[in-house]
């Protein structure tokens, strides 16, 4: 059991990592709704930009892998680094409509977190993307983000929950080669804006 000292300084330092735990956005949607063709590699780099709820703007990368297994199907390795804090995950997704009129598809992710400058937490993803063909060349899409958060025991337990809403644009620069950027608009008090702009390399 915990003697009132001890609560002292575990509540302080929960107070000092606050603001790592209230920027936990991790890797971004960076994507439209088409999963990875069937056979085909893909890797992406893509800078984070975290702004508002009165924190000061925060910097990071996120960074990911993934495959295409079926025509609708691809799972991907996720990595988010910033100062004093790195998180890794996956996720799998599905494509669930085909142009009809627009694509859709839904992913579910695991990741964790851990730093100096944050609480050791692990949560769960789970994407909603919808996305439209605008032209050859130039998809946009709109995705609503989730993540639900469990923190260590030994930081106190606990969970929270983030949500965005996620506009953004995939343009095709070469058959090989995406330019993808979006803006992620936090809807709940724990979560925080974001924008974010990169790079995708299909291996074919």
């Amino acid at each position: 059991m915990l003697t009132r000292t001890r609560l002292m300084v575990l509540l302080c330092g929960l107070m000092i990592v606050a603001p790592a735990m209230a920027h936990a956005q991790d890797f971004g949607i960076v994507e439209s709704a088409e999963t990875i063709d069937k056979g085909n590699f893909k890797i992406r780099a893509n800078p984070m930009v975290l702004f508002g709820k009165d924190q000061d703007k925060t910097i990071g990368v996120a960074a990911a892998a993934g495959y295409g297994f079926t025509r609708n199907f691809d799972m991907e390795a996720q990595l988010g680094l910033y100062d004093g804090m790195m998180l890794f995950g996956a996720n799998a997704e599905v494509w669930v409509l085909k142009r009809e009129p627009f694509d859709f598809s839904i992913a579910l992710g695991l990741h964790a977190r851990r730093g100096d400058k944050t609480v050791d937490a692990t949560g769960i993803d789970l994407t909603f993307l919808p996305s439209k063909h605008v032209t050859d060349k130039l998809d946009i899409y709109g995705g609503l983000d989730f993540a639900f958060e469990s923190i260590s025991d030994r930081f106190g337990g606990g969970s929270f929950k983030t949500v965005h809403v996620v506009p953004g644009v995939e343009y095709k620069l070469n058959p090989d080669l995406d330019f993808v950027a979006e803006l992620g608009l936090a809807v709940n008090d724990a979560a925080r804006h974001y924008a974010s702009a990169g790079l995708a390399y299909y291996f074919r």
